[in-house]
């Protein structure tokens, strides 16, 4: 089987995508920080739900991303803190993604070593989604096999 490379999206697109950050201690995988990226609905010319898509899926390669329905792959030490920011390599040369408003305890657990999993997802979200609309599309995702996850580790600088 071939699949197309797609590149790796730059600062243009990553400056659209929305980033939740929560901690979960739901059984059976204990304490969990979680991130999930995501895009909106189209909303900008030249947007559509193919490239938006096509983004996302360069994104998921440039950090190595599997199907959530296998096993979660360590995608190695992605995540840095930077003074209050927590920023993400996400596979571009050049360019990070600065991770918005983390809390503190989601910060001090990765930095301690603790479980993080990262969920791209395929299908659109509005941007300002509460903890209930993203439980409802962190299903509807996975379900449709539209969810990409990984493992990152904080690099130690």
């Amino acid at each position: 089987m071939v699949t197309a490379v797609r590149p790796v999206p730059g600062p243009a697109f990553v400056a659209g995508v929305v980033v939740s950050t929560w901690l979960d201690a739901a059984p059976p995988a204990g304490l969990v920080a979680w991130m999930l990226i995501a895009h909106p609905p189209p909303r900008r010319p030249g947007e559509s739900v193919e490239r938006i898509e096509t983004s996302l899926l360069g994104m998921a390669g440039g950090l190595g991303l599997c199907a959530a329905s296998g096993r979660v792959p360590d995608i190695g030490d992605r995540l840095t803190v930077r003074g209050p920011h927590l920023v993400l390599d996400y596979g571009h040369p050049d360019f990070c993604l600065r991770v918005p408003r983390p809390t503190v305890r989601w910060i001090e657990y990765a930095l301690g070593g603790g479980q993080v999993c990262l969920v791209l997802g395929l299908d659109a979200i509005g941007p300002g989604a509460g903890p209930e609309a993203i439980d409802r599309y962190l299903h509807r995702v996975t379900a449709r096999d539209r969810a990409l996850v990984g493992a990152p580790a904080v690099r130690r600088r």
